[in-house]
């Protein structure tokens, strides 16, 4: 039943009363002393006050006593009845705020309501037997209204201000025990994962101490008995006093040990610690071996491995020539260096670069590493990680000295010209301290922290080309070339390396196979075309693998593969001599290029026709070739030369058209196709041409002499017209090739010319 009472306004802002509550009430605000003095038979309407808003419903309270807190703060005890709906403002005494408040009645009790009491009547009898508070669950247990033990939710610490005050504003009994019990449940869930959590957490520090308190009595017992770390393995001092380390490496590590003795063992600073200390006790920091004194054998065992090459093995022994007199004068470092040499072999693919490093090593009694560089692109690759990273590690340098077990070894870095940079850093840069002969016997890695002494290492960097070496790494090389083997090396090379290797990939033995010397050089000449003997390699593969389906099937041994037989095994020659053909029509010349696979063969056409004068060029010209043609057409039209081309269109191309294609040593051939094709003289079949020319017809020297020359003796070409200020670079040839080739060096483009093209009187005749 409900009444309407006319009552004055308690309003909290920091709790909320439910009826059956009995709780005090500070007076400190204004508002709440007035309404405390302006109420009538001792009732209030108590209302809760969040954000500045009053709720709708509040709950008529009276008020038991007013008196003062502990803490000596004024206060009024008030103990809440019933729930009462807010209505309109009133008159009242005083200055408190008065309202008319309807008093709500209860929801009926339906079965699902003591089902929903019995419920939630059990899980707080639960929760306050977890906490001991058996005074509390006794008077719990007699609460029999279903209301009123929904109200006892008030004195819930867990529940906040927002959920007490949807309980106030929900008349229906029903509705306020079902979010109870959601509540209640969701607060148990996560009470539960609390505990487990800080029971773990409790565990596992339990764990600990107890872990510690037993590794320091083992201890303590193992140093009783005087048996302490038997194995010497996690004594890191007394390995380091045992090691024969330089004095400040020593330092270093026995600093890096009391601080891995004053560290908890679960510590992530001892790990870093132990592992950085293995890799300096695992370098080999004063073991190195002994060169070899006898250089006659030295160069019979590069003669062996490899054939040709001489410069690459004269280097060598002038190296070993050094290095063995300092060791008899006692001479370990000059002016505080090594006499460490950092050779660069630079050339095509398949010339032998990496191999040689192995028979380098074999020759001078070093050990051996290859370290790839092709496609790193990260500097801590090079100089390593700092050590405060995860996972960090030494750079390949040290790992590769590490690998060897010398100070001293042979250290091929493959493919240096394919070393990359990005945001990470650029690798190029910091090789360039370990190559420096003056600076890398202080060679500092980022892990390490320590100096290394690299002064005794012998470097071999391999490249395909110098343009993509940065200039200053390259300053710090000795630049070794190998642009690649006549056919008669090649043949040497397939009889005394290559067949021997194909023969045991195949399965054959050396008496299944007989290979003509005719055959050998067919396979070089006729059906590959390289500087190196990769491809070369393959063909003899391909034949063995054929042989071995034919001994399988029945033939007979031995299998003889000559210059007859090899059309049956590879198929038709695909390189012939076409020099001939190409040149029988003016307006054609033989150049000659380097590209990365070595030297080439280039042919230039050049035609005229009727139409608006111009120039047209295709094959992917670049800018100074382009240019090399301009200059060609100017000095042809300055000396007379040029007759009727002024008026005719022209268009010069250089096969093939898909392959981009510069560089100043085309001016030479751009000029002797012009000239060809003005005066319908023939360029000589048998004649190649290399060299840039000026506007004054002046011949300018080239790079790659010895790269062209051989690729024009591979062609078949038996004159080639070199820049007179080239003609010390045919030194470097080999004497087999220099016997089947004239060379003529020129100064002035006449002379090329004149050499080149064919004499009119056998033009008219022919």
């Amino acid at each position: 039943m409900t009444q309407t009472l006319k009552l004055p306004v308690l309003p909290l802002t920091d709790s909320v009363v439910l009826p059956g509550m009995v709780v005090p009430v500070r007076l400190d605000a204004p508002e709440v002393q007035a309404a405390v003095g302006a109420a009538e038979g001792k009732q209030v309407l108590v209302v809760p006050r969040l954000d500045g808003k009053y709720a709708a419903i509040g709950v008529v309270a009276v008020l038991e006593q007013i008196g003062r807190l502990p803490s000596g703060e004024r206060a009024a005890v008030v103990r809440g009845e019933t729930r009462a709906r807010i209505g309109s403002g009133v008159t009242g005494p005083g200055s408190a705020l008065w309202v008319e408040a309807e008093t709500v009645a209860e929801s009926p009790v339906t079965g699902r309501t003591q089902e929903l009491a019995k419920e939630y009547k059990a899980l707080v009898v639960s929760m306050l037997q977890q906490r001991g508070a058996w005074q509390i669950i006794d008077g719990v247990q007699q609460i029999t209204d279903p209301s009123e033990l929904a109200d006892t939710a008030g004195w819930n610490q867990w529940l906040d201000l927002e959920h007490k005050s949807q309980l106030l504003n929900e008349t229906d009994v029903t509705r306020r025990l079902e979010l109870l019990l959601e509540w209640t449940k969701e607060h148990l869930a996560e009470q539960e994962v609390t505990e487990k959590i800080a029971g773990d957490v409790r565990e596992g520090m339990e764990k600990q101490q107890r872990e510690f308190l037993l590794r320091q009595q083992l201890a303590a017992i193992r140093k009783e008995l005087g048996d302490d770390d038997p194995e010497g393995e996690n004594d890191y001092r007394a390995r380091v006093e045992a090691a024969d380390l330089p004095e400040d490496v020593r330092k270093a590590a026995l600093t890096e040990v009391g601080k891995l003795e004053r560290a908890s063992d679960q510590s992530p600073e001892s790990g870093w610690i132990r592992t950085w200390l293995d890799t300096i006790l695992d370098i080999p920091w004063k073991s190195t071996t002994v060169d070899t004194d006898d250089l006659v054998e030295a160069r019979r065992i590069l003669d062996s491995d490899h054939a040709g090459l001489d410069d690459v093995k004269e280097r060598l022994i002038e190296f070993l020539a050094v290095r063995s007199r300092l060791n008899r004068k006692g001479v370990e470092n000059v002016g505080g260096r090594g006499s460490g040499a950092v050779l660069a072999l630079v050339g095509p693919p398949g010339v032998g670069k990496t191999s040689l490093g192995e028979s380098v090593a074999r020759a001078l009694g070093r050990k051996f590493v290859r370290v790839a560089l092709g496609g790193v692109r990260d500097e801590a690759e090079i100089r390593g990680h700092r050590r405060t990273y995860v996972g960090a590690l030494p750079g390949r340098i040290v790992r590769a000295i590490r690998e060897a077990g010398t100070m001293n070894p042979v250290v091929l870095l493959d493919e240096i010209d394919k070393v990359g940079s990005d945001y990470r850093g650029d690798p190029s840069a910091a090789l360039l301290e370990v190559l420096d002969p003056a600076q890398n016997h202080t060679f500092r890695d980022h892990y390490l922290e320590v100096d290394l002494d690299l002064s005794n290492v012998l470097f071999l960097a391999t490249a395909n080309a110098y343009d993509t070496i940065p200039g200053p790494l390259l300053d710090r090389m000795e630049v070794v070339t190998l642009d690649g083997y006549t056919e008669a090396e090649k043949v040497a090379i397939a009889r005394d390396h290559l067949l021997p290797r194909q023969l045991v990939k195949a399965g054959l033995e050396p008496t299944d196979v007989e290979f003509s010397d005719v055959a050998l050089g067919m396979i070089a000449a006729e059906y590959t075309r390289e500087a190196g003997v990769r491809q070369l390699e393959r063909g003899l593969a391909k034949v063995l693998r054929k042989a071995a389906v034919a001994i399988d099937t029945g033939e007979q041994t031995p299998i003889h593969v000559d210059a007859n037989t090899l059309v049956t095994y590879l198929g038709r020659p695909k390189f012939t001599p076409e020099s001939a053909e190409r040149t029988s029509v003016p307006g054609v010349a033989t150049g000659l290029a380097v590209t990365g696979a070595g030297g080439d063969v280039l042919f230039i056409e050049a035609t005229a026709m009727d139409g608006d004068p111009g120039l047209t060029l295709t094959g992917q010209l670049g800018d100074v070739m382009k240019e090399s043609v301009s200059i060609a057409l100017s000095y042809l039209r300055s000396k007379g030369l040029a007759g009727d081309l002024a008026s005719k269109k022209l268009h010069v191309h250089v096969p093939a058209g898909a392959v981009p294609k510069d560089g100043p040593s085309a001016g030479v051939t751009m000029t002797t196709a012009l000239a060809s094709l003005a005066s319908g003289r023939p360029v000589k079949s048998s004649v190649g041409m290399t060299g840039e020319v000026t506007l004054q017809g002046k011949v300018l020297p080239i790079g790659g002499v010895k790269q062209k020359l051989l690729a024009a003796h591979r062609a078949g070409l038996t004159d080639v017209i070199i820049p007179k200020r080239n003609e010390p670079d045919l030194d470097d040839l080999p004497e087999s090739v220099l016997a089947e080739l004239r060379v003529h060096p020129v100064a002035d483009v006449a002379d090329v010319l004149a050499l080149a093209l064919e004499s009119a009187d056998s033009t008219v005749s022919a």
